[in-house]
């Protein structure tokens, strides 16, 4: 059983990576076909307090754990945790390494005339959800929501894509399905509701961290990328109806792409919401909403985590990101001034959207500086060698 939720959190696998004591692997669970599970849409109802307050500051410890964009929506629903089933320990590994989950987030309406973005941030999901500790320590969940023809399915996704994660029965086994159903469920109660707009919709980015293992999900074109010692990891893929592998998707089941749009309507290849656009529920579909899960196991050699909307991306590379943020914690060691940082630079670079950025760090101390080490090996220049360079400078 869990009590109300006040605020929400996730983690992803590097390949080549052990799991650390007490750190669950993320169980897929799914059907060795790449069947979809069904899943029913369960009725939410809003929950009586939510965790607000600044964000992003280290140390932590004096924050509270949950923050929401403009709309200052509270989670709904209050549901339970069914079966729960008791988590194997993982094989022992040589490091120590624990994440110390501290984020810092960004949220502005940018040139456009309406902000339809949304984002949560939980530092602490057993502050949380409470009793309900059944899963490896640290957990955090963070999420940036990217709505389009208003903002309705992005605000309903915002407020109850955590709920349905941990309230849905593999929580906290089979992780990877219960985010995929969550997804699913979110996605038809935006087409049952009958107080939301259906010809609204979003794209949606999730990171969930439990112990070393995050998870991240993803349908549409927002993107999460990994500083590691200042090296850019994208975890996700931004799903573009050009992307070559989303347009043999849609091709497939009958959608055409006109002029980069899909169905000469929509930007993106994946959302949740747009039913104007998708036929009955559980039909294949050329709009999917499925997410794509990618894993990976922390280690001390990653830093931070950048989650950002399209606003940032379409105007700024990973790597450039990267590099910015691990240039400001050096400075400040304050996850909110770098997610500042980050949208002011893409306010400058004349980004034309919503600008939604959050900064989630691993450790409480400021990246160290990466010392390189020198070559051995000397180099010289031979005596013809030197002639020919002489000559052509003279010349």
């Amino acid at each position: 059983m869990w009590t109300e939720l006040g605020g929400l959190g996730v983690m992803m696998m590097v390949p080549g990576t052990d799991v650390m004591p007490q750190c669950a692997s993320f169980d897929d669970g799914c059907n060795k076909d790449g069947g979809v599970y069904s899943v029913e849409v369960d009725d939410c109802e809003e929950l009586k307090s939510s965790c607000q307050g600044k964000a992003g500051k280290p140390p932590r410890n004096d924050l509270p754990v949950m923050r929401h964009c403009i709309s200052q929506a509270m989670l709904a629903g209050n549901s339970e945790l069914e079966n729960p089933v008791e988590m194997k320990s993982p094989p022992v590994e040589q490091t120590e390494f624990i994440p110390v989950l501290r984020s810092g987030s960004c949220s502005e309406i940018g040139p456009k005339p309406y902000m339809e973005d949304e984002f949560i941030c939980v530092d602490d999901l057993h502050e949380c959800l409470g009793g309900a500790s059944n899963f490896p320590s640290p957990g955090a969940f963070y999420g940036v929501f990217d709505g389009h023809g208003g903002v309705d399915a992005a605000s309903y996704t915002s407020k109850n894509i955590l709920n349905l994660i941990v309230g849905d029965s593999h929580f906290p086994v089979g992780v990877k399905v219960a985010v995929r159903n969550a997804f699913v469920k979110a996605d038809h109660a935006l087409a049952d509701s009958k107080s939301l707009d259906q010809s609204s919709g979003t794209t949606a980015l999730t990171a969930l961290v439990l112990g070393r293992n995050m998870l991240i999900a993803n349908a549409g074109d927002s993107r999460a990328v990994l500083g590691k010692r200042g090296r850019a990891i994208e975890l996700s893929k931004d799903h573009k109806p050009n992307c070559t592998s989303e347009k043999l998707r849609i091709e497939k089941l009958g959608g055409v792409i006109y002029d980069g749009y899909l169905n000469g309507q929509l930007s993106v290849a994946r959302a949740l919401g747009d039913w104007h656009m998708k036929g009955p529920k559980g039909s294949p579909c050329p709009l999917s909403s499925e997410p794509e899960i990618e894993e990976v196991v922390l280690t001390k050699e990653d830093e931070f985590l950048i989650i950002g909307c399209d606003g940032l991306w379409d105007v700024m590379s990973s790597q450039y990101a990267v590099t910015v943020v691990r240039k400001e914690l050096m400075m400040h060691n304050d996850p909110e001034k770098c997610s500042r940082v980050l949208v002011k630079e893409a306010l400058k670079r004349n980004s034309c959207d919503n600008l939604t950025v959050v900064v989630v760090c691993f450790s409480s101390d400021p990246p160290p500086k990466i010392e390189v080490p020198r070559s051995q090996r000397r180099r010289s220049i031979s005596a013809e060698g030197l002639d020919l360079l002489k000559g052509c400078l003279e010349f």
